[in-house]
């Protein structure tokens, strides 16, 4: 047996629970991995949001650890290898929009919060050497997300000027870092004076408050790009901060799905708004090279054992962190 965080019967933490389940061998081109750290995400908290009654799911979309057997036919990896999981299936390229077949692990499909996983080996990477276990456990779907959206969406590069609202979660932590390394001025905002502290300590070239005038604050400037994901609440501003022919690339709606902006300014100043979720596995090994190359470290807000996941979820839900929670499990 070995001890899964396994949601089922009730919606959101009544209904997850860390108990036993069913040990699975590994199949001819699968691998088992020991898990040593998870990462939890905003996903999760919509995956509690189901019930799960008839088919309880393992949570999770992120984890790294070891690997400890592998089947027959697998020729990627051996015993020892230390790995990191592409958090979907389905999308092996990249393409414009992911495939109909595309899922996330942790909701349709059993997730990555266990002591032990088995997974197919096209679905691994060997983890970065300059990472620990709580970085490497908390990487791979925000920074996915943070990838596809600044670089195949965004086209960010040196020299060039990006806003991103709403600084201290996850994937706006991996915007920040990822902006900066390819030499971007990077401004961010936030309701939070902390956050926003935070934030320039991590290399942000500028912190705005929500309710001050961002363009004003900017000492006039307007930017190349913005990367949204806070939704209503800001949507406007972001529109107004960024310059004509300019990009807003979306990823998330926070603060609600709807909002209403002036058409006729939005034509007229040929302004690109661009759709982005998570990314394909070929953006994820080109993340995992990024993160590498630049020897990058995921901002890491706070560790928790694996029993005390309540409080984890908990932290996240609140929206009380800046930068990634990790469940440390093996």
């Amino acid at each position: 047996m070995v001890k899964t965080l396994i949601h089922s019967g009730k919606v959101g933490l009544e209904g997850l629970k860390w108990e036993d389940c069913t040990e699975q061998p590994a199949g001819p081109s699968e691998i088992k991995i020991k898990v040593k750290a998870a990462g939890l995400n905003h996903r999760d908290l919509f995956a509690l949001s189901q019930v799960h009654e008839k088919h309880p799911v393992v949570i999770g979309s992120d984890s790294a650890g070891i690997v400890v057997a592998v089947g027959e036919e697998v020729t990627r990896f051996k015993i020892g290898d230390e790995v990191m999981l592409y958090p979907g299936s389905g999308w092996r390229e990249n393409s414009d929009t992911a495939p109909e077949t595309f899922t996330i692990l942790g909701s349709s499909e059993q997730g990555a919060m266990a002591e032990e996983i088995v997974v197919s080996e096209e679905t691994a990477v060997h983890k970065p050497a300059h990472l620990s276990w709580e970085e490497a456990g908390v990487l791979s779907l925000s920074a996915l997300t943070a990838y596809r959206a600044l670089f195949t969406k965004g086209g960010v590069s040196e020299g060039m000027k990006v806003l991103i609202p709403g600084i201290g979660g996850g994937v706006a932590n991996y915007l920040l870092q990822f902006a900066k390394a390819v030499g971007a001025t990077v401004y961010v905002t936030s309701r939070s004076q902390e956050k926003l502290t935070k934030a320039l300590q991590h290399g942000a070239d500028k912190g705005l408050l929500h309710d001050e005038d961002w363009v004003e604050a900017m000492g006039g400037e307007k930017v190349d790009v913005v990367i949204e994901s806070v939704g209503a609440a800001t949507f406007d501003k972001s529109l107004d901060a960024v310059r004509r022919g300019g990009t807003i690339v979306t990823f998330g709606s926070s603060t609600g799905d709807l909002v209403t902006f002036d058409l006729r300014k939005f034509f007229y100043g040929q302004y690109t708004l661009k759709g982005s979720t998570m990314g394909s596995f070929e953006e994820y090994e080109a993340m995992i090279r990024f993160v590498e190359e630049h020897e990058l470290h995921p901002v890491v807000d706070a560790v928790y054992p694996v029993e005390d996941f309540k409080e984890a979820f908990m932290r996240l839900e609140n929206a009380e962190q800046t930068g990634k929670i990790a469940l440390q499990i093996g």
